[in-house]
């Protein structure tokens, strides 16, 4: 068993309860159970590692073949000039031109842009498939984790409920902390499924109404909290789905109230629009974050804050979101001071 977790469970129970049998069988389940999520959920995380690392490769390999296709196009530029020197109402050419050679390098660098266009459609299929494949794992060891989780959780529960009058609080406080981790186990789980099905989920937009929605999100708070609420009187209703939209609002209005340790907190929502584009903000006094972290921030897994509750894979959630809605997401910030995101939902 994990000496760590062993040894905190059995220093704070009584001597009686150490060579208890239903014990016994109590700390082999929470063993099993502990290191089939531990092995699976580093499973998950070398799964999403190394899709990352494909999906990096294979973005740079397209950025690769699109210069070539420019480099192409620059040819065929030079040679649509070279053209220009024909006098075709008489057909005849203003400068000594090589008709064959030229006819030549056209063909030639029509089959070249035929490969080039070949080779992405392939690569394309392959991050497809790559990505489903992903998608499907995550979904697979994210429902194995759920039943050791639920064992752990619903053991924990009994021994407090059952040994209450027999441990000591310090005992009490080691399998509260048990609890505590499972939850932000569980969180991290649902996050990665949420990750994992953005893109998938139905693409049938219809009218959301920001203003309800943000203001059921407010709704939710604590109200004893000491952070004020600043929106603007109408905020839009747009094309979207329900699931994502609140999704997006959520995590980015939770994350301004969660990393602000000032007495008073703030936190401002606004927006504007332009032809094409919804552009909102939200605004806060928080803990600020500094610009070498701006691009670490909307990475999956990557977490700035010293916080054990903390998963690491909100803003990543945003930041998906915001892209199937064909927008950007961007950030201002200043340590101590605050933060500003800034993100575009497509009209």
């Amino acid at each position: 068993m994990n000496s760590l977790l062993k040894r905190q469970i059995r220093k704070y129970l009584p001597q009686e309860l150490q060579s208890n049998d239903d014990l016994e069988q109590f700390l082999e389940a929470v063993d099993k159970s502990y290191t089939t999520s531990e092995e699976q959920f580093l499973m998950l995380q070398r799964a999403t590692t190394f899709s990352s690392e494909e999906l990096f490769c294979a973005n740079k390999q397209l950025r690769e073949e699109s210069d070539s296709q420019k480099k192409v196009i620059s040819k065929l530029e030079s040679v649509i000039d070279k053209l220009q020197f024909y006098d075709l109402k008489n057909n005849r050419p203003k400068e000594s031109v090589d008709s064959l050679k030229l006819v030549y390098f056209i063909d030639d660098q029509t089959k070249e842009i035929i490969k080039i266009n070949q080779q992405k459609d392939k690569l394309l299929r392959n991050l497809e498939r790559q990505n489903q494949e992903l998608n499907d794992y995550a979904h697979m060891v994210s429902h194995d984790l759920k039943s050791p989780l639920q064992s752990i959780e619903a053991l924990t529960a009994w021994v407090l409920e059952d040994y209450s009058g027999v441990l000591d609080g310090t005992g009490k406080e080691n399998l509260q902390f048990i609890r505590e981790n499972i939850e932000k186990m569980d969180t991290l789980v649902k996050g990665i499924l949420q990750y994992s099905t953005i893109g998938k989920n139905g693409k049938d937009f219809y009218d959301i109404s920001l203003d309800t929605l943000v203001h059921d999100i407010l709704k939710s708070k604590d109200q004893s909290s000491t952070t004020t609420f600043s929106i603007p009187e109408k905020l839009p209703t747009i094309k979207g789905d329900k699931f994502r939209l609140k999704q997006l609002f959520k995590h980015l209005i939770d994350n301004a109230v969660k990393f602000n340790d000032k007495e008073a907190k703030t936190v401002e929502i606004g927006f504007n629009e332009t032809p094409d584009f919804y552009n909102f903000y939200i605004k806060d006094n928080g803990n600020g974050i500094e610009r070498k972290y701006f691009d670490k921030i909307f990475v999956a897994f990557q977490k700035l804050e010293d916080d054990y509750q903390s998963t690491g894979i909100g803003l990543a959630i945003v930041k998906k979101i915001v892209e199937v809605y064909n927008g950007e997401i961007s950030l201002e910030s200043e340590p101590k001071v605050g933060s500003t995101f800034y993100f575009s939902i497509k009209k």
